[in-house]
């Protein structure tokens, strides 16, 4: 455990064991091999505990379980603790629901620089083809294969160009998209010292822009966001979201705002504890 990785892959999970086994299959066959998974668990039970610890003895790279108690929706608690626990100079997140293409970390490599994070999305499927996908499916790439998906229902969309556009189209693509470069917190990527420069997440919030504020916050703090949502490819697997609610969302917009007004780069309810220390 000495050889410090290229990068740490930083995946949050909760109690979906189905989805996380599918989502980790992804990682075991990627292009790009020096890498370490640091798994964010917010309070998931034995099942899911088991199903890591069977994963990480067939695998060649290191897995880490960083777990909490389940206390509600702690997502941004979890992750925090997860980024102390990485051992790379660069840190890429995303979530157990987020199957990545075998490219995907060799895509994150080729365009990580310094004084930059990278902005990528994800490809939502329906609940009728998330369930449909094997392993097999996954080994062989067949769930990124469009005419694949289109056979099991999967609607026609200008996103549909991710799974199908060369790399010249792709860098126009995103160029063009009118979409914002924002940290989303299922493909995303970023130096970890920027990261704890701005003392990580902040731990007020829960489900809704969590992962949006980290990115304001870098921004405020001389980072450029760069656009990679059609390079860097994974499919989301559908499922309820029953941790959302009105309250949370407004409440999460208020800090957001406040960081936006204040131009804020550190938050006091991150990894550190209170305001940020003066270097003597």
């Amino acid at each position: 455990m000495s050889n410090k990785p290229e990068i740490s892959v930083i995946i949050s999970t909760y109690n979906a064991p189905d989805w996380l086994s599918k989502t980790l299959e992804g990682y075991r066959v990627q292009e790009f091999k020096d890498f370490e998974l640091v798994i964010a668990d917010d309070g998931s039970g034995v099942e899911t505990k088991e199903l890591i610890a069977d994963f990480a003895n067939r695998v060649d790279f290191p897995v880490t379980h960083v777990w909490q108690e389940d206390d509600g929706f702690q997502k941004t608690k979890i992750l925090n603790k997860a980024i102390l626990a990485s051992r790379a100079d660069y840190l890429l997140m995303s979530d157990g629901d987020c199957i990545p293409r075998s490219d995907f970390l060799k895509v994150h490599m080729r365009y990580r620089e310094p004084g930059y994070f990278l902005s990528g999305g994800y490809h939502k499927l329906p609940m009728s083809i998330s369930k449909s996908i094997d392993f097999s499916d996954i080994q062989q790439q067949k769930c990124f294969d469009l005419g694949w998906l289109k056979q099991r229902g999967m609607r026609t969309s200008i996103k549909n160009l991710k799974f199908t556009s060369r790399e010249p189209i792709r860098k126009l693509l995103n160029r063009l998209t009118r979409t914002r470069a924002s940290w989303n917190g299922h493909n995303a990527s970023g130096w970890k010292a920027d990261i704890m420069e701005v003392n990580g997440f902040d731990e007020r919030m829960q489900y809704g822009g969590e992962d949006r504020e980290l990115g304001e916050r870098l921004i405020n703090y001389g980072i450029t966001s760069k656009q990679i949502r059609y390079s860097a490819i994974c499919i989301h697997l559908d499922h309820p979201r029953g941790y959302k609610t009105e309250a949370s969302i407004r409440k999460n917009l208020s800090i957001r705002e406040e960081t936006k007004k204040g131009n804020k780069t550190w938050t006091e309810y991150g990894i550190v504890k209170g305001p940020k220390k003066k270097c003597h």
